[in-house]
C-alpha cells in the first residue's frame, strides 16, 4: 500500500520556519507535489504509487486532461497510433483504433487516473514555487477553488517539486499585428475550437499551418465551411501512414539503424511519392529534413490526413502572411485583401512555468522549457523535476515520468531505512 503522511516523517519534522503564524495555511506532503494532473502528471502520480510513494496532484481546472477535454475540438485524432500513446503501466483497452479519437483518449485518461487511484487537488492554481533552502524543501503557494468566487490560499511543503504543467499550457496570441482591434469579426484560437459545422456556409481564416491548422482548416472544409490557410514559412508535410505503416514508427525503427540524414531522405522520397511536390501548393520544404529540424528545434512536420488533397483540390485556399487586419477581413503581405467572416489562429501554445517557478537554473525564463535538452531534461537540483517537456509528445511523457519515479522512491526508500534506524536507537 502506498505510504501516508501518518506511517512515515522524513528525517522528522521541517524546521519552525514552517509555522509562522502570518503566513497561509501550511500543509507538509510526506512525498512529491506534482504540478498538472494531464497525462505527465498521471503518468508521473501512476509511476510513483506502484514505487509506494505517495503524491499530492496539483491541478487548476476542475477535471483531470483539462487541456484535452476543454481545448481540442471534438473530431480531432491522435497523431500518433496507440502504440506510442499509452501511459506506462496501463495499455488501451481491447478494441481500440490505431488512431483514437479525442473522447477516446480523454476516456482513457480518466480510466487511467482511476485504475491508480489519482485523486487530484482540483481548482488549485499554483501562484509560485521557490526551494527554501533554509529548510530544504519547497514550498508551492496554491489558490484553491471554495464555495462560490472565495479561494483560500494554502502552502504545501515538499521535499519534491514534480512540474507536470506541459508544452502546451497557454495559447500563443500573435503581438503586433496591425488592425486586429478594428476587425468587426469573431476572432479565435485553436482552443477555443470545438466544430466545424458552427462556420458552414462562412468564409474563415485559418492563421498557422502546422497539424492544428491543417486540421481545423480540413475540419471546416469538411463542414462547409470555406477555409483559407495563411502559410508564412516553409514547412514539411508527410503522410500520416507510408503503405499502411506509420510515418512515425517507421522513423523510429529506422532511426536505430540509419543516420538521421538517410532517413530524412528516404521520408521526403516516399512523401513526394504519395503527396506529390507540395510546392506546387504553396508548400515550400526547408532545405534541412523533418526529422533533423525536429531534433534541433523540436518543430513537428506536419502529418497529413487529408487536407493537401483539399488544398490540391482548391478546396483549402493557401494565403500568404498577413500585413494588416481590416474591418472586414485582412490585407495580405502581397497586397491582396480579402473579406472573412471569422479568424482562427493556430498560432500554437507555450509553457506557463516562468510565470509561477521562482527559479531560473533549470528552467528557461524565455520559454519555460528546461535547459538541457532530452534525455536529459527530467531532473534539476534540490528535488525539482520536470514532465512532458521533451518535445516528444506522450512517449516522452512516460520516459520522464518513469525515471522521476525511480529516483524520487530511492530517496524515499533511505529515508524511510534512516527513520527505522533512529526508531530502532530510540
Amino acid at each position: 500500500m502506498p505510504l501516508s503522511h501518518g506511517d512515515l516523517q522524513l528525517d522528522g519534522e521541517p524546521s519552525a520556519a514552517l509555522h509562522d503564524d502570518a503566513a497561509p495555511r501550511r500543509v507538509w506532503v510526506p512525498g512529491p507535489v506534482i504540478v498538472g494532473a494531464g497525462p505527465s502528471g498521471l503518468a508521473t502520480a501512476a509511476c510513483l504509487k506502484a514505487r509506494g510513494v505517495p503524491s499530492l496532484v496539483l491541478e487548476r481546472d476542475a477535471c483531470v486532461a483539462a487541456s484535452w477535454r476543454h481545448r481540442t475540438y471534438e473530431r480531432m485524432r491522435l497523431h500518433l497510433p496507440r502504440c506510442f500513446c499509452e501511459l506506462p503501466l496501463a495499455p488501451f483497452p481491447a478494441g481500440t483504433p490505431p488512431y483514437p479519437t479525442r473522447d477516446q483518449f480523454i476516456a482513457y485518461l480518466d480510466a487511467y487516473a482511476r485504475a491508480f487511484a489519482i485523486e487530484p487537488l482540483l481548482g488549485a492554481r499554483v501562484r509560485a514555487a521557490a526551494y527554501d533552502a533554509a529548510i530544504g524543501f519547497w514550498r508551492v503557494t496554491v489558490d484553491i477553488d471554495g464555495e462560490g468566487a472565495v479561494a483560500t490560499t494554502t502552502e504545501f511543503v515538499s521535499r519534491w517539486l514534480v512540474v507536470a504543467t506541459g508544452e502546451n499550457a497557454e495559447p500563443v496570441w500573435p503581438e503586433g499585428v496591425e488592425g486586429m482591434d478594428v476587425y468587426r469579426g469573431p476572432v479565435m484560437h485553436t482552443s477555443t475550437y470545438k466544430r466545424g459545422d458552427e462556420f458552414a456556409g462562412k468564409k474563415v481564416l485559418v492563421v498557422g499551418c502546422g497539424n492544428s491548422g491543417m486540421e481545423v482548416s480540413l475540419d471546416l472544409c469538411n463542414n462547409g465551411a470555406k477555409a483559407s490557410m495563411v502559410v508564412r514559412d516553409k514547412l514539411h508535410v508527410l503522410p500520416r501512414d507510408i503503405l499502411g505503416i506509420s510515418t512515425f514508427g517507421l522513423s523510429v525503427f529506422l532511426l536505430k539503424w540509419l543516420p538521421i540524414e538517410w532517413v530524412d531522405a528516404l521520408f521526403l522520397f516516399c512523401s513526394r511519392l504519395v503527396l506529390g511536390d507540395t510546392a506546387k501548393y504553396g508548400l515550400q520544404r526547408p532545405k534541412i529534413g523533418p526529422l533533423q529540424i525536429k531534433k534541433s528545434t523540436g518543430k513537428t512536420p506536419v502529418l497529413d490526413i487529408g487536407a493537401l488533397r483539399k488544398i490540391r483540390d482548391g478546396e483549402i485556399k493557401v494565403v500568404p502572411a498577413i500585413n494588416r487586419f481590416t474591418e472586414g477581413g485582412v490585407e495580405f503581405a502581397d497586397g491582396c485583401k480579402e473579406d472573412f467572416d471569422a479568424v482562427i489562429l493556430a498560432t500554437g501554445y507555450k509553457s506557463n512555468v516562468p510565470s509561477w517557478l521562482k527559479e531560473d537554473e533549470f528552467f528557461s525564463e524565455s520559454d519555460g522549457f528546461p535547459r538541457k535538452a532530452f534525455p536529459h531534461s527530467w531532473r534539476g537540483k534540490n528535488g525539482l523535476y520536470a514532465t512532458g517537456f521533451t518535445r516528444r509528445g506522450l512517449m516522452g511523457s512516460s520516459y520522464d515520468a518513469s525515471r522521476i519515479a525511480a529516483d524520487i522512491a530511492n530517496q524515499w526508500s533511505e529515508a524511510l531505512a534512516r527513520n527505522i534506524v533512529a526508531h530502532n536507537d530510540a
